[in-house]
């Protein structure tokens, strides 16, 4: 008997296909889903590592309900992952992409308010070029 062939799939770059109104309306909701103050911290602490909801608990002080209730857009938007472990599930983050600006962005907030200052004003105009 003949073994099936494997089925090749080739990934292009969304960038090509989709336009940039369709590329906002994907990306909407999972910015939506990160707008949450409490889900923005769940999502920083899973980004370091996978958590429980346990350690979720713990790092945020919030009831597992409510840990839960917040992971469950999450997940909806396929930003973490649930990975079955013994009797609970670790939290992974599902797109590394995320993981690295996400890290940034939480960096930045850490400034002190000077520096965050000089990032919002408004860059000088470049200087005109001598012929």
């Amino acid at each position: 008997m003949a073994r099936p062939s494997k089925l090749r799939v080739a990934v292009s770059d969304p960038g090509q296909w989709l336009s940039e109104r369709e590329r906002a309306q994907l990306l909407a909701p999972k910015l939506r889903a990160l707008a949450d103050e409490t889900r923005l911290t769940l999502i920083l602490l899973i980004a370091q590592r996978p958590r429980t909801v346990k350690e979720l608990q713990e790092a945020t002080g919030l009831s597992q309900t409510l840990v839960s209730h917040h992971l469950a857009p999450l997940r909806e938007q396929e930003l973490v992952e649930a990975i079955p472990q013994g009797r609970s599930n670790q939290y992974v983050m599902c797109c590394s992409a995320l993981a690295e600006p996400l890290r940034m962005f939480a960096s930045l907030a850490a400034l002190d308010p000077e520096t965050v200052a000089a990032c919002l004003e408004p860059s000088a105009p470049a200087a005109a070029t001598e012929g």
